[in-house]
């Protein structure tokens, strides 16, 4: 019983990530612009949020610290989203999700400052080959310097939102999490386009097409896969998560191909670059999990 339900929410976070994955696919598909679509995204899936807090009558009443800690982390990640999207306007979804698998590496430079922890020497030497693939898709890609550069912010606030939203997702339920982080994000992004004057009748005069994928996005590929990854997460070790949500780039690269074939074919010495940047991350966490291990045992030993 205990291996069949491991076996189920294994798969369960192979479809998660795979729904990740598609996020990217959906941002081309959307004819919106990145900021226009990241408002979306966050007000449709607050809505869902709500509409299943309603039916839970689950509680909203956190400490005002708390409330202050999700907020930080919504307007961080309705800034992640933008920069991911505009990443994917201006070059394309391949390079996007290579250059976002470098948030790995930000999180382990975060973390140790956030948290005042020694920086590890082999999490620097992966950085360094990091970059080095980094290079090389720079090198060869010129024309999509602006994605990359802002692929590569987007890393960053990935990263920077995961060590953050890291200690709450274990205290706090992912539907309460969510409709903070989201709320917030959306009177953020309200706020911005405000000043942009970006509230206009064309704003609001959404296409079926638009308005159907915004559909898909908020609710199956934010409101549930954010709320189900907290639940697998529970189950799975944090190795074999990480392992898992490091194939999206890949999960996302096949479907671009797929479904946009030309666009989406790159220079050869592009996937050299990819292949260096997917097998760093996964040496990383293989070393981190073997380190982990060495460390029990040896507690272990001692005790």
């Amino acid at each position: 019983m205990q291996n069949g339900n491991y076996l189920k929410n294994y798969l369960h976070l192979h479809l998660i990530v795979f729904i990740w994955g598609f996020t990217a696919i959906l941002g081309k598909l959307i004819s919106l612009e990145a900021l226009d679509l990241v408002w979306y995204r966050m007000f449709f899936a607050t809505v869902f949020i709500i509409c299943y807090i309603c039916i839970k009558r689950q509680s909203l009443k956190i400490p005002l610290k708390t409330f202050l800690g999700f907020a930080l982390s919504g307007i961080i990640i309705a800034t992640h989203w933008f920069t991911f999207y505009e990443a994917i306007k201006v070059s394309n979804i391949s390079i996007t999700l290579v250059c976002l698998s470098t948030g790995a590496f930000f999180a382990s430079l975060i973390e140790p400052i956030l948290y005042k922890r020694k920086i590890v020497g082999y999490e620097v030497l992966f950085g360094i080959i990091t970059i080095i693939g980094l290079s090389i898709i720079f090198e060869v890609e010129t024309q999509y310097k602006n994605g990359i550069y802002l692929a590569i912010t987007s890393a960053f606030l990935s990263a920077l939102f995961s060590v953050i939203n890291g200690k709450y997702a274990k205290e706090y339920e992912a539907n309460i999490i969510s409709f903070y982080e989201l709320g917030v994000g959306v009177i953020f992004l309200s706020i911005v386009m405000l000043f942009n004057e970006k509230f206009d009748a064309v704003f609001f005069s959404l296409s079926l097409n638009d308005f159907l994928w915004l559909l898909v996005l908020s609710s199956v590929c934010t409101a549930y896969a954010f709320s189900a990854s907290i639940k697998v997460m529970k189950v799975l070790s944090p190795f074999t998560v990480m392992l898992t949500i490091n194939l999206e780039p890949i999960y996302g690269i096949v479907l671009a191909l797929l479904i946009f074939s030309d666009s989406e074919h790159m220079n050869s010495l592009f996937y050299v670059g990819a292949a260096i940047i997917l097998a760093t991350v996964i040496a990383n966490g293989v070393v981190k999990n073997y380190k982990k291990r060495k460390l029990k045992q040896h507690q272990l030993n001692v005790n």
